[in-house]
């Protein structure tokens, strides 16, 4: 059995090739008009298959967070956050440049897309632009 994960099909894709080239895509419906995160072929609020790519604000508040303990010789602590964008969807992730146990439930955040030892990545930090 091959060691790698299957190729990505449909809208997952386009939103991993984007990914790749350091842009954040998400999708909007044409029909209700709200916005969708993880990629999906049909809008899940009105079933709608007509959806369209753009890019976020890539601002959002974390909704939750929580610190996952490990040693420092496997790489530390680290945050995984819930993340509600501006546009309104929720995307799971981590809050880098602040310890993990700064992170905070209201936090404002942005968006940036990092490189992985596995690909780029997306990953959110504190907000210093304004309110």
């Amino acid at each position: 059995m091959p060691d790698t994960e299957p190729a990505p099909a449909g809208a997952d894709c386009h939103f991993r090739q984007q990914l790749e080239q350091g842009k954040f895509v998400i999708q909007r419906c044409s029909a209700c008009r709200r916005s969708i995160f993880y990629p999906r072929m049909l809008c899940p609020h009105c079933g709608c298959a007509q959806l369209e790519w753009f890019s976020p604000s890539g601002l959002g508040t974390v909704y939750s967070s929580t610190v996952i303990r490990r040693k420092s010789e496997d790489g530390g602590d680290y945050n995984v956050a819930l993340v509600d964008l501006e546009e309104g969807p929720r995307i799971m992730s981590r809050v880098e440049t602040v310890p993990p146990e700064q992170v905070a439930i209201g936090m404002r955040v942005e968006v940036r897309v990092i490189d992985d030892e596995n690909g780029k990545l997306l990953v959110f930090t504190p907000h210093r632009g304004r309110p």
